[in-house]
């Protein structure tokens, strides 16, 4: 492997993202073993979030861009929920083919229930963690976002 110079930011962001994808393997097995009894998995449990977290009904390729995930990944598990009644379809007066996803009463539900295990879970890992630390690292996650963003390293 060539030795490549990296700046001092270059080497911390590198061991930083590295951290990451571990964190983000562990805290998504947590959120599977989590919710698992309520038929979710942290995938599923993730786009319920992203139907609730927005104001209107959206298409699933609005929701696959809002969440930064591949559009036929998100359909798949759309299509997971709705078999499941956790989630409808609608027309959509913008566009015949794009059609709206909606939580229903049973999605809203299972949701609700996910949350409340979800709240002393996040609590106790938490822990003697400093809030301003944890916004800290929340800042720099979002400027990270917004640079890939921009450079077009997000799109699908």
């Amino acid at each position: 492997m060539t030795d490549v110079e990296r700046t001092p930011a270059g080497k911390a962001l590198t061991d930083l993202v590295l951290d990451l994808f571990r964190l983000s393997g562990r805290i998504l097995t947590a959120g599977d073993r989590l919710v698992a009894g309520l038929g979710l998995t942290s995938s599923r449990w993730q786009v319920l979030g992203s139907i609730v977290a927005v104001e209107r009904p959206q298409p699933v390729a609005w929701l696959a861009r809002d969440m930064g995930a591949n559009r036929q990944n998100i359909q798949r598990i759309v299509n997971d929920l709705e078999a499941e009644g956790l989630v409808s379809f609608e027309a959509n007066p913008h566009h015949r083919r794009a059609q709206l996803v909606v939580l229903t009463d049973k999605g809203r539900q299972v949701f609700d229930a996910a949350m409340r295990l979800q709240a002393p879970w996040i609590n106790k890992l938490s822990e003697g963690l400093p809030v301003e630390d944890i916004e800290t690292t929340h800042s720099v996650m979002r400027s990270l976002r917004r640079r890939l963003e921009e450079n077009g390293d997000a799109d699908e």
